[in-house]
């Protein structure tokens, strides 16, 4: 079935020679995603999965653990992370851990200071990006929304996901709560730790000494005035990976621009499943000249969501989009708030960046470029499996599910998409 996906068997030789990944690579290079060889993927399709493997490399780390989210919610998976954090640091593994401050007041279940205190009475280096202060909308417009866990220079974990028990057990309003991380090593993870780094010296004022997360050889002396040397650990037989980081006032073009360079080389199928599809029209005209060239593009969006207007916008581009010829899926088991891409069946994309305004053009975010076929193929099979619990959007059933109210607003907010 995996060969078969997207025409696979009668066009992935022409892909190939076409080199469709090799000049995406070029351009994602020139446009600031940097890239390391020799990686290894695992798919975390759940959270479930995610946690149980995160939770057993944070328990065998040796020397650090740091991470950064959007928002840890108090909960029980929440408590569990903590208390084997706790663990770690009275072992002597250095924990720190960043959180975006909006994101963490925004949650209904947030940490409160009080939880704080007792985080840091337990040996665990906490800091809040941006803390909420008078004026409050200040504090609004960068937000930190990175997913980023990396572990003793060697692992890292990065994806869609939070902290929260709904991402196993789903909510009572919405059902299951489907997304997609990542666990990757090899190259890629020292590119992970530096972006960590920066972050804290930007929250704290304070740099990270070197030796923190470098591994020093104790049976060699050396000055302390000697540098310590830059880790190259690559994978044998392992793939290229690109990270776009996007920063608001270093790199804020990085992740939109990666979309578009992806989009602009593909020449056979594009398949994208993102929860908030408000598109910036750059984007949409990517899309739209992927449609002409008549590359297969496939999108999935999903029937609930959490945010507000933002299905009636996604429903307005998906409209537009399906007139020129996409295949719009609505997936209808559950809130999909997965961010991916797969390009050609030759590369993906795996990150916290939707495909919104919010995202690419305000805060902080990260997404993997995964120059991998087989990684690629089984994201594939996902999508392929999902279509068995969606609806394909057609110009009959349109005006079934979205009455003249909800078009109405879909229009009318497409206006204010820079908000929202």
């Amino acid at each position: 079935m995996l060969l078969a996906l997207c025409g696979f068997v009668s066009w992935s030789a022409g892909a190939q020679e076409a080199g469709s990944d090799s000049l995406t690579v070029a351009d994602l290079k020139a446009n600031g995603v940097q890239f390391a060889a020799g990686n290894r993927a695992k798919l975390l399709p759940s959270g479930a999965e995610k946690f149980k493997d995160m939770f057993a490399d944070i328990a065998a780390a040796k020397r650090y653990v740091y991470l950064e989210y959007f928002n840890f919610r108090n909960d029980s998976i929440g408590r569990a992370l903590f208390t084997l954090l706790d663990k770690k640091a009275r072992e002597g593994v250095k924990v720190r851990v960043i959180y975006d401050d909006f994101g963490n007041v925004s949650n209904d279940r947030p940490l409160r200071k009080r939880h704080l205190r007792q985080l840091k009475s337990r040996h665990i280096d906490v800091e809040v990006f941006d803390p909420i202060v008078f004026p409050y909308l200040n504090h609004a417009w960068h937000r930190d929304h990175r997913k980023i866990v990396v572990i003793d220079d060697k692992i890292v974990y990065t994806g869609g996901m939070n902290v929260a028990d709904y991402y196993i057990h789903g909510k009572p309003e919405i059902g299951q709560w489907r997304d997609m991380h990542v666990r990757m090593e090899g190259g890629v993870v020292p590119i992970y730790r530096n972006i960590f780094c920066a972050m804290w010296e930007r929250c704290t004022g304070e740099r990270i000494d070197v030796t923190e997360y470098f591994a020093l050889d104790s049976t060699v002396m050396r000055s302390p005035f000697e540098p310590v040397p830059v880790r190259t650990d690559t994978l044998p037989g392992g793939f290229c990976v690109g990270v776009a980081n996007r920063e608001p006032h270093t790199s804020p073009t990085v992740i939109r621009k990666a979309y578009i360079d992806a989009l602009d080389n593909a020449r056979h199928c594009v398949q994208i499943v993102n929860p908030y599809f408000t598109l910036v029209p750059s984007v949409k005209r990517a899309l739209y000249r992927a449609l002409e060239r008549g590359v297969k593009v496939e999108i999935m969006l999903s029937t609930k969501c959490d945010v507000g207007v933002s299905p009636d916008v996604a429903a307005y581009h998906a409209k537009r989009l399906m007139e020129r010829g996409a295949d719009i899926y609505y997936y209808e088991d559950g809130f999909h708030h997965t961010k991916i891409m797969m390009v050609d069946s030759l590369f993906c994309t795996v990150g916290s960046a939707n495909l919104n305004s919010r995202s690419l053009r305000y805060d902080y975010e990260v997404n993997a470029f995964i120059m991998d076929p087989a990684t690629t193929h089984a994201l594939q099979a996902i999508f392929e499996a999902d279509k068995q619990h969606s609806t394909l959007l057609t110009p009959q059933n349109w005006k079934e599910r979205r009455s003249f109210g909800r078009r109405f607003m879909g229009w009318f907010y497409r206006m204010l998409v820079p908000l929202i």
